[in-house]
C-alpha cells in the first residue's frame, strides 16, 4: 500500500522553529517527525511513500533519499510554487492507482489504520476522513455525519449552537484514486474547504472514520512542547516504549551527567549530551543529542535541540531552544530560543 505525505508547508505558525528546517523535519526524541509517521505506516505494512515537497524540499530529500535505507520504496513530487492542499494532493495523481493513504504533515496519531482500511472497504467509500473529538469545535473543520457515518456537511470554524457536531477533520485520508481527477490540475486549491465541498455537492460517497485514539496538530511551539510531555508520559504509542525501556529514566546511553546533578523524571536525555555539577534537569525536559548544560542550570518542560549548549545558571521553562544555539546565562520562559536571540512565542 502507498502513502502520500503532504509535507510542503513553510510552518509559519512554529515561527523560527523552521526558518533553516521544513516543519515535518522538527525533532521527537532523536527523529525527525516525518521519519516517526513514516517508522509507524510501515509496521501496518506500507511499502511506498510518495512525499510533496515545496519549502526547503532538499533537507528531506537529503534524510530520507530513495526510502531503502527505511526499508520502503520514497518518491517525490515537488511544487515550484505552493499549490494548498487539493493541489498537492492533485499533482502526485499519477503516482496512485488504487486506495492509498494521505497525511497533512505535523499530524501525530495512534489511529489504526488497518482498522481504517476495513471501515473504508465495508462502506464503499470514495473518500474516508478520519475525524477526532474535541469539546470546542469553534477553530476546527467541523464533520456533520448521519447514522451510517455518510458525510452531510462540511462546517468550517462554527459559532456556538450552529452544529452539534464534535468531530473534526483530523488530517488524516483514505482515497481512491478516481476522486483526484475531480480536482483542478496546476491549481491552488484547499482540499478541506474546497474540494470536499465540491464532492458533497456531486453526491460523491464519503465517510467519517473514528476511534478514540491520540491525535494532535503539531503547527504551533505549544502543541509541540504537549506532545513531547504526552510521550513522555506515556500518552502516544508514536515514539516506541522499547526506546525508553532500554534506558533508565529516559537517559541514553553516551550521555554524560555528573553525580550531583539532579534528573527529575520523566526526561529524556539523548546520547552525548553532557550535563555539569548542579544542574537539574526535569520534569518533562527533552534533550536532543549533543546538548552541553553547564553548572547549575535548570531545564525543564522545555525541548533542546541537537548541539545546543547552555550557560552557567541558566533557566529555561516552557521553551524550544533551537539546534546549533548557545544560550546565555539568564532566565527564560515560554519563548524559542535561537543563537543569542530570545524568539517570542507570543503575537
Amino acid at each position: 500500500m502507498k502513502a502520500l505525505f503532504l509535507v510542503g508547508g513553510i510552518g509559519s505558525r512554529l515561527k523560527a522553529m523552521t526558518k533553516r528546517l521544513p516543519k515535518p523535519m522538527i525533532p521527537i526524541f532523536g527523529k525527525p517527525l516525518l521519519a516517526r509517521n513514516i517508522d509507524r505506516l510501515k509496521a501496518y505494512g506500507v511499502d511506498e511513500i510518495v512525499l510533496s515537497t515545496c519549502y526547503l524540499p532538499n533537507k528531506i530529500e537529503e534524510y530520507f533519499g530513495d526510502g531503502q535505507a527505511f526499508g520502503m520504496k520514497i518518491s517525490y513530487v515537488h511544487e515550484q510554487s505552493p499549490l494548498g492542499t487539493g493541489g498537492a494532493i492533485r499533482n502526485a495523481a499519477h503516482l496512485f492507482d488504487s486506495t492509498f493513504l494521505m497525511f497533512n504533515g505535523d499530524i501525530v496519531s495512534d489511529i489504526d489504520f488497518t482498522k481504517m482500511l476495513a471501515f473504508h472497504k465495508k462502506k464503499n467509500a470514495a473518500v474516508t476522513i478520519a475525524a477526532t473529538e474535541v469539546e470546542d469545535p469553534s477553530a476546527y473543520g467541523v464533520l456533520e455525519y448521519d447514522a451510517d457515518s455518510c458525510i452531510t456537511a462540511f462546517r468550517e470554524k462554527p459559532r456556538l449552537g450552529e452544529t452539534d457536531s464534535h468531530r473534526i477533520n483530523a488530517g488524516i485520508y483514505l482515497f481512491e484514486p478516481q476522486i483526484l481527477q475531480e480536482i483542478p490540475a496546476e491549481k491552488c486549491i484547499s482540499i478541506e474547504k474546497q474540494v470536499y465541498p465540491y464532492l458533497l455537492q456531486k453526491n460523491i460517497r464519503m465517510v467519517l472514520y473514528y476511534e478514540k485514539a491520540y491525535w494532535r496538530d503539531l503547527g504551533t511551539p505549544e502543541d509541540y512542547l504537549k506532545f513531547q510531555e504526552d510521550v513522555l508520559s506515556g500518552k502516544s504509542s508514536l515514539v516506541s516504549q522499547e526506546q525508553f525501556s532500554k534506558n533508565v529514566y529516559g537517559i541514553c546511553r553516551g550521555a554524560t551527567i555528573a553525580s550531583n546533578a539532579s534528573i527529575i523524571e520523566p526526561v529524556y536525555i539523548a546520547g552525548g549530551t553532557c550535563i555539569e555539577d548542579y544542574s537539574v534537569i526535569g520534569p518533562y525536559a527533552v534533550l536532543e543529542g549533543g546538548t552541553i548544560v553547564h553548572k547549575a542550570a535548570e531545564l525543564d518542560h522545555c525541548v533542546i535541540w541537537p548541539k545546543a549548549e547552555i550557560g552557567s545558571g541558566t533557566r529555561i521553562h516552557d521553551a524550544v531552544v533551537l539546534a546549533d544555539s548557545v544560550i546565555q546565562a539568564g532566565n527564560y520562559e515560554h519563548a524559542i530560543l535561537t543563537g543569542n536571540v530570545t524568539c517570542s512565542r507570543a503575537g
